[in-house]
């Protein structure tokens, strides 16, 4: 028998040479805070209800071994808001990798890069508000 359903995705986990780059993304951009720095390698953010761990990536760490990750989602709260972050972030030099559009189930979302080259997409999903 399976146990209770999870309360959701909510931790992530990423490996990053440009530590201090993504920390101001996240924090000052996408308006996470730092929940916890135990050292210089390792910063732990929030938005309250999540947790993005960035971990510095050693000098010899390959991007091409392992697992992939394909993009991670910021959940925004109306499909207006969706256009208006995506105007923020390109006046701030993010990088859009596809604009802003309504998907056939009513969700809306576009797609950027972190400084690191994640993809990152911000999307209103009805469900998930």
């Amino acid at each position: 028998m399976r146990p209770a359903n999870t309360l959701g995705l909510r931790h992530v986990a990423l490996t990053v040479k440009q530590l201090e780059a993504c920390v101001e993304f996240y924090k000052d951009l996408l308006g996470m805070r730092i929940e916890w720095q135990p050292d210089a390698d390792n910063v732990y953010l929030t938005t309250g209800n999540d947790n993005l761990a960035l971990h510095r990536a050693s000098e010899n760490f390959k991007r091409d071994k392992g697992q992939v990750l394909d993009h991670m989602g910021f959940i925004i709260k109306t499909p207006e808001e969706v256009d208006k972050w995506c105007e923020f972030l390109r006046s701030h030099n993010v990088t859009i990798k596809a604009e802003p559009r309504t998907h056939r189930d009513g969700a809306r979302s576009f797609y950027c890069e972190d400084p690191e080259g994640n993809m990152i997409q911000m999307i209103y999903h009805a469900p998930l508000i």
